[in-house]
């Protein structure tokens, strides 16, 4: 039934499914450029995450390294501490070796004059032992 007279009733009609096509199509846009405006911003959220886990993973491995490090100085200053008190406690141990050496020539009598001399020799030969590490 199609007829080549024009209808004036059909052509704001006409008109109208255009416009509306038209409307149609705008929104469709706008709506996929909201879609992409919202993914785009996902992604950036998830760097930014991304960006802080690897900061924060950074920062611990950092201070399980400082923690290492303070126990190592710990460590070393015990002992450092323990070997000088067992350096002391051989000098210690020493000294009265030599007292009870002095002690038992004093009661021998030392013969006279002749035993500090070997007193002072042997003090020295100590004093260089205790120079030589």
């Amino acid at each position: 039934n199609k007829t080549s007279v024009f209808d004036p009733l059909l052509t704001p009609s006409k008109k109208k499914k255009k416009k509306k096509k038209k409307k149609k199509k705008k929104k469709k846009e706008e709506e996929e450029e909201e879609e992409e405006e919202e993914e785009e911003e996902e992604e950036e959220e998830e760097e930014e995450e991304k960006k802080k886990k690897e900061a924060e993973e950074e920062e611990e491995e950092e201070e399980e390294e400082e923690e290492e490090e303070e126990e190592e100085e710990e460590k070393k200053k015990k002992k450092k501490k323990k070997e000088k008190e067992e350096a002391e406690e051989r000098e210690e141990e020493e000294e009265e070796e030599e007292e009870e050496e002095e002690e038992e020539e004093e009661e021998e009598g030392g013969g006279g004059g002749g035993g500090e001399e070997e007193e002072e020799e042997e003090e020295e030969e100590e004093e260089k032992k205790k120079n030589v590490p």
